[in-house]
């Protein structure tokens, strides 16, 4: 991260890079209402912490780099990217408490607006996360994703948003014989694929062994060489319905990776038909329902995506079905209907910008790879512009 790697030379200071993320929260945030608490006093001393460490002589990876966190409790969560040297300057916005649905945030100074449109929502739950890292309040912010909280305001903001492998999918075969109900999996919101590539680096040690990010994809090499990942299109795996801008959008997106060399888009098996995990995943939430119907739709998609991801190496689709809705609400569609398949099976995903529609507001395009595989995701998301 070129940010850290200026600081461990001492110019500029952590103190002085928290102090920018500082001024610019001061200044934007009662508008974009991104953060529910700011830690002024706190972030400062931790940033003359981070400077006398790295004058002291340690390396720190991360070194000064303003982070939000997302919500008042997510602190510890993020405790070893603080021992790599970033500094926590708030908790990030995340929906009140009653909120019926969870695709807002509530700031300190009021309801969290999407950066791009502020009659629209910037999505959630990781809502303040996703707004404070479009806006540029930070560089970074963790989330965590139970069913899109991380994808989905990423999707709606134009940054990048991974979800890693859920904890009980990385163990290998030890997790056929775990309790699989726990759908939520930590992740991160970023501008730039190579702050989550640090975020990965840093975080992993704390979760299962992961694969090291792989470097920037190269054009395809000739006849005889390494091909780049295969990677299958689908619309709506066997039963969404996006909207016609959404999805054209993110087609696009994924041919412009193809187009990159980042991906190879045949000859491939055909898109995976999964079965829709809505009752499933809220038979899971829901207190006192029979898990068994969630197991059975669990089992099915697992078998589908066993058999997809053993001839393919990355899955593509709209991260969302529709863009960004207002403030007033949802209606009764799901923004989750791409998304929380991947929550009951655990596999690792990223959403990319795909692109603006003609409504000002942008959209996401998701990719999916095998359990582990979030290296293959951000070689894939650094082969994205920048503002795409």
């Amino acid at each position: 991260m070129e940010l850290a790697a200026a600081v461990r030379t001492g110019s500029p200071s952590a103190v002085e890079v928290v102090g920018e993320a500082l001024g610019r929260i001061e200044r934007f945030d009662r508008f974009l209402c991104a953060f529910a608490e700011v830690w002024d006093e706190r972030a400062r001393a931790w940033a003359r912490e981070v400077d006398g460490r790295v004058a002291a002589g340690e390396w720190l990876p991360l070194a000064g780099v303003p982070i939000g966190v997302k919500g008042r409790h997510g602190l510890r969560a993020a405790a070893p990217l603080v021992a790599a040297g970033c500094v926590p300057v708030g908790a990030t916005a995340v929906p009140g408490p009653g909120t019926p649905w969870q695709t807002w945030g509530l700031g300190a100074h009021g309801r969290t607006v999407n950066p791009w449109r502020p009659d629209r929502t910037p999505g959630g739950s990781s809502a303040g996360s996703a707004a404070a890292v479009a806006a540029g309040l930070v560089p970074l912010a963790t989330g965590s994703d139970g069913a899109g909280s991380v994808r989905i305001p990423a999707a709606w903001c134009a940054v990048i948003g991974l979800k890693t492998t859920n904890p009980w999918a990385s163990s290998g075969p030890a997790a056929a014989s775990r309790d699989r109900t726990g759908l939520a999996a930590p992740g991160v919101l970023v501008r730039h694929a190579v702050d989550a590539e640090a975020y990965l680096l840093v975080m992993a040690p704390a979760r299962a062994p992961l694969p090291a990010p792989a470097p920037a994809p190269a054009p395809a090499p000739a006849p005889g060489g390494a091909s780049p990942p295969l990677a299958v299109f689908s619309a709506g795996l066997g039963f969404a319905d996006p909207d016609p801008g959404p999805l054209a959008l993110a087609r696009a997106a994924a041919g412009r990776l193809a187009e990159a060399g980042a991906v190879r888009t045949a000859p491939g098996p055909a898109p995976p038909r999964l079965a829709d995990p809505a009752a499933a995943w809220l038979a899971l939430r829901t207190p006192g329902s029979d898990p068994r119907c969630a197991e059975r739709v669990r089992d099915v998609n697992d078998r589908v995506l066993a058999g997809f991801f053993a001839h393919a190496d990355l899955l593509m689709t709209p991260t969302t079905p529709h863009a960004a809705h207002g403030h007033e609400g949802p209606g009764d569609r799901y923004s989750t209907a791409l998304t929380w398949a991947f929550n009951l099976s655990g596999h690792p995903a990223i959403s990319v910008p795909a692109g603006v529609g003609a409504d000002g507001c942008p959209v996401g395009l998701q990719i999916v790879a095998a359990h582990g595989g979030e290296s293959a995701l951000l070689a894939a998301a650094r082969a994205v512009r920048p503002g795409a």
